[in-house]
């Protein structure tokens, strides 16, 4: 029988051609075989027979399902949020808006959040785990992943202070919000992006148009009327585009600050009259 530290070291080398991580997804499928947590099985179990599920996960893993997908679940900020197929996943480098956010705040707080394209609720899940007093609505063009969100939501118990919302970005919408979190689609349509996003992660959560600009043409010109008063909006970029979406923002007559995220990508542009 093979034990745990074997299995996880023939796993990541069968791993190698198709991820960028292949030590640390095989280690979250083991622990996720094992019904253990990554650290416990790491301190614990590697002398361990290995489960006879971790087979099937590795191979799923190897057809570049997302790990995100295969467990169903993908932490956000010390958050535990529960995903799958029809639903963007959360990266960490969207944590830098709620960063950016912090630090336009300091010791105040926002009272009302709205997140654009909320997904699986991933920012203004964050933002309402962050601010104990805020209430937030989250807007999305897919009901399979507003489901995701309100599911979330009820599971980390900030379901009273959550709703979520079918919409196409601001339409509809009244009144203002002290902090605006968006993370449109920002792909170009032509870029290479690796088959675990392509194949698997929804187009319409991921694409823009040529150079993935369009979402923020046709978003910041209708921010102004939303955003209250000492308020701003922080807006997710890809690589490359801030100094696009800034002129974007700069002609609607908006002030900008720009954020990197941890990898030194300008990742996040924060926004305020």
């Amino acid at each position: 029988m093979t034990v745990v530290r074997e299995a996880l070291r023939e796993a990541a080398a069968r791993l190698a051609p198709v991820s960028e991580t292949p030590r640390l997804d095989a280690e979250v499928l083991m622990a996720e075989a094992l019904g253990l947590t990554r650290e416990a099985m790491l301190l614990g179990r590697l002398d361990s027979d290995a489960p006879e599920g971790f087979g099937a996960l590795v191979e799923r893993r190897l057809a570049h399902e997302p790990v995100a997908y295969i467990i169903g679940r993908q932490e956000f900020w010390s958050l535990d949020l529960k995903v799958g197929p029809g639903v963007l996943v959360p990266r960490s480098e969207s944590e830098t808006l709620i960063e950016a956010a912090q630090s336009w705040f300091g010791n105040e707080a926002p009272e009302t959040i709205l997140d654009l394209g909320t997904g699986p609720g991933t920012l203004l899940l964050a933002a309402l785990s962050e601010w104990p007093d805020a209430r937030g609505l989250g807007i999305d063009a897919s009901e399979e992943a507003l489901a995701y969100a309100r599911g979330n939501a009820e599971a980390l118990g900030l379901a009273e202070r959550a709703e979520f919302r079918i919409g196409n970005w601001v339409e509809g919408l009244s009144g203002t919000f002290d902090l605006i979190l968006c993370n449109p689609p920002y792909l170009d349509s032509e870029d290479d992006i690796m088959a675990d996003v392509r194949d698997f992660e929804p187009h319409l959560a991921l694409f823009g148009d040529a150079q993935g600009l369009g979402p923020y043409r046709e978003i910041v010109p209708r921010l102004a009327p939303f955003i209250a008063k000492g308020g701003g909006a922080a807006i997710e970029l890809g690589k490359g585009q801030m100094d696009n979406v800034d002129k974007i923002c700069r002609a609607e007559g908006f002030e900008t600050r720009r954020w990197r995220d941890l990898l030194g990508i300008e990742r996040c542009l924060f926004i305020h009259i």
